[in-house]
């Protein structure tokens, strides 16, 4: 009888294998949004009341990292940090000018790790950098991206979104009735039906996927990344969200002119960029109308979550799903006299991270110690029971979702595409520019950063402790785009001078 029994065992285990291996490991959902700051429920950046229902459901279902800071101020450089685990200063991805695959073409991303290891990888809508070249499809089983519709007469045409469909150009463009330093830089209600946003069909196709998982062909589990444009701009939004915002009850950020006297040049130069937007907003009455289409960005991106979110607790993963929800950074409406991102300051770094995930940590939990964007990789990685990938900058998580009182010696950094480097611990916020300036802030007394303490001898233990984090050998830039051609149609990117050609799928 033995013989019989490891014969059928052998037999069984041929067919039953990769259905118990799939069951073993969880799913995961990977939710990104952009340009969303702290002004969520559950951080309390907004002085106001927002309305973020499904953050705040999301964030009371598992971790909620409140000292969480992206690893760079600007999409591209961020994002390829997070999906790579490494500071730009191990990449060389310092810009929005960079594409990675040509520069890096054995990176090893967080999708191509998790379907080298048998998940069935597949996304849509804004997770690397959104413009063509930046997320090559030889990384996903499927993925879908954001057509960009909403505002297509701006952008058919442009070599950076080849596939977006003509759109005439509407009488009322620009909507908020003032021209800024680009098109993009608009707010407004379209003429269209809420189901027709372009991240309204991002969230669908993430839907549909949860909604017939019986249907898609495999048992390997998933690995679902979703990202929602909101609120970056253009602050396009359905009605129904800018009417949560009655314009009487906007808060605006107090106007200090003297908040940059004891900031360094470089740190007051990184204020003053695309300052004349912030002026003629304020000088044409529209800032108060600017900062309710934010909100209601924000409101509308939430919405979506928590349609995705519906999807998945009514699918069969709802129980075995990793959930992670981040934003690639912040942003100004402002702040130091500040409108946009690319900045060192709490506004431009801090951001949303969640983190919920199956029978790891409790409920709500609160975690104020420093996190930065670059943790998600291994965290996964762990939670996931993958192989682990070397020399990542990041490290796991886990032990913080286990203890959220656990103390953590390493900051978050966040490094700006001149050298710049912020430091961020959980009590202080350290600026260390290149010239060989510093500014230093004591969030227990200075959440807002409004003075200076870099001077003060009283602090030089302070300066010295960041300075021993300051990458000491950071990458060179990489390649600019201008240094390579690119072909969407294959997916292959030639370097100009050597003739060496990259494939993307």
């Amino acid at each position: 009888m033995r013989p019989l029994l490891v014969l059928f065992l052998l037999i069984a285990g041929q067919f039953f294998t990769e259905p118990l291996s799939a069951t073993a490991r969880p799913h995961v959902l990977f939710l990104a949004i952009d340009d969303l700051n702290d002004w969520v429920g559950f951080l309390g950046g907004y002085p106001g009341k927002v309305h973020t229902p499904n953050l705040d459901r999301l964030a009371a279902s598992g971790t909620a990292f409140t000292n969480a800071h992206c690893p760079a101020p600007v999409c591209c450089p961020s994002r390829a940090s997070v999906l790579s685990g490494l500071y730009p200063t191990s990449t060389g991805i310092y810009n929005n000018q960079h594409w990675w695959k040509p520069n890096l073409p054995n990176l090893r991303t967080i999708p191509v790790h998790f379907r080298e290891n048998g998940y069935h990888t597949i996304g849509t809508g804004k997770i690397f950098h959104h413009t063509a070249g930046n997320n090559p499809p030889i990384q996903w089983d499927h993925f879908k991206r954001a057509p960009f519709n909403d505002n297509g007469w701006l952008r058919h045409g442009d070599r950076s979104y080849p596939w977006t469909a003509a759109k005439p150009r509407p009488r009322e463009f620009p909507y908020s009735g003032i021209k800024l330093y680009s098109g993009e830089a608009d707010w407004g209600v379209l003429p269209q039906q809420e189901s027709q946003y372009d991240d309204s069909l991002v969230a669908n196709y993430a839907i549909n996927y949860l909604e017939n998982l019986d249907q898609r062909g495999t048992n390997k589990p998933f690995f679902l990344a979703c990202g929602i444009f909101h609120p970056h701009l253009p602050w396009y939004i359905p009605q129904k969200y800018l009417d949560l915002y009655p314009l009487d009850q906007i808060q605006i950020p107090e106007n200090i002119p003297e908040d940059l006297n004891d900031v360094p040049s470089p740190g007051r130069k990184l204020a003053e960029k695309k300052s004349g937007d912030l002026r003629r907003i304020r000088e044409t009455g529209r800032w108060p109308t600017a900062i309710q289409h934010y909100l209601a960005s924000i409101s509308f991106a939430d919405a979506l979550v928590g349609r995705v979110l519906d999807s998945l607790r009514k699918s069969t993963a709802s129980d075995n799903t990793v959930i992670v929800l981040w934003s690639d950074h912040g942003w100004h409406l402002g702040e130091k006299g500040h409108w946009h991102k690319r900045t060192l300051w709490e506004e431009a770094t801090r951001v949303p991270l969640i983190i919920s995930a199956p029978k790891v940590g409790g409920l709500s939990q609160r975690c104020a110690q420093p996190a930065s964007l670059v943790d998600i990789f291994p965290t996964l990685i762990e939670l996931c029971h993958l192989p682990p990938v070397s020399n990542l900058d990041g490290i796991s998580l886990v032990p913080w979702l286990t203890d959220p009182t656990k103390n953590r010696e390493r900051p978050a950094l966040t490094i700006e595409e001149s050298g710049h480097i912020s430091v961020r611990t959980l009590h202080h916020r350290a600026i260390h520019y290149k010239t060989g300036e510093w500014e230093l802030y004591d969030h227990r007394s200075d959440p807002e950063e409004r003075t200076n303490l870099a001077k003060d001898p009283r602090h030089k233990e302070l300066i010295k402790g960041a300075r021993k984090w300051i990458p000491q050998t950071p990458s060179q830039p990489a390649a600019p785009k201008k240094a390579f051609i690119f072909d969407h149609h294959n997916f292959t990117w030639t370097h100009k001078k050597t003739g060496r050609v990259i494939q993307g799928k």
